[in-house]
């Protein structure tokens, strides 16, 4: 059971349709150009419960609703004023298990579940697969990669700020099932990154990633 605090009451977006939108176009442009980092202009910054980001907060407000089930990491599941944010202003049904949503946040790379435990979406209707999203504020590069595919203007170099250690493995993965697959946000201090299932990522990744 969530414990109710003050900060179960912290607002939403100051202009709900009007930020909303701008996230969402933010996003879309994230999906659009996969790597490179698109500015969040919301009218004010949003005031999010810890352990949850801004940014990470800014995109689960844009984009989700009482439709979408979303499943949150061990930090912010047991952080019983963003349950009751996030219930609040969205109406979304928070799940347990990662494979139950079409949202999962991450309040840090570290903390994000496998993308294999994730929705997978089926070839007839890979839009059931999941998007994860993952708080990379402050996060470290973990390699050197490069992207290629839709969107990207011949290939992009990225240090993979933001992504779990391992994951290039498990991108190659994902990627195998395409139209299935899950879809990743990184939600920095300021901005978005995206890496949309169509995306290929090729390098090496730091050992001590």
């Amino acid at each position: 059971m969530s414990v109710v605090t003050t900060q179960n009451h912290l607002p939403g977006f100051v202009d709900p349709v009007h930020d909303a939108q701008r996230v969402f176009r933010a996003v879309l442009e994230a999906m659009a150009r996969p790597t490179l980092a698109q500015p969040i202009l919301a009218a004010s910054p949003l005031q999010t419960p810890a352990p949850l980001g801004a940014v990470a907060g800014a995109v689960v407000l844009a984009l989700c609703d009482e439709q979408t089930p979303i499943w949150l990491d061990r930090a912010l599941a047991n952080a019983g004023e963003v349950c009751a944010w996030i219930r609040f202003h969205t109406g979304a049904r928070l799940v347990e298990r990662p494979g139950d949503a079409l949202f999962a946040v991450a309040s840090s790379p570290s903390a994000a579940p496998r993308l294999a435990e994730l929705a997978q979406g089926t070839d007839e209707e890979p839009h059931l697969s999941a998007t994860l999203v993952i708080d990379a504020v402050g996060a470290k590069p973990i390699g050197a990669f490069t992207a290629t595919g839709p969107g990207v203007n011949g290939e992009a170099s990225w240090d993979g700020a933001g992504l779990p250690g391992g994951f290039l493995a498990q991108w190659e993965a994902n990627r195998a099932g395409f139209p299935r697959g899950v879809d990743v946000i990184l939600a920095g201090a300021n901005e978005v990154r995206a890496l949309p299932r169509t995306t290929t990522l090729t390098g090496r990744e730091n050992r001590s990633a």
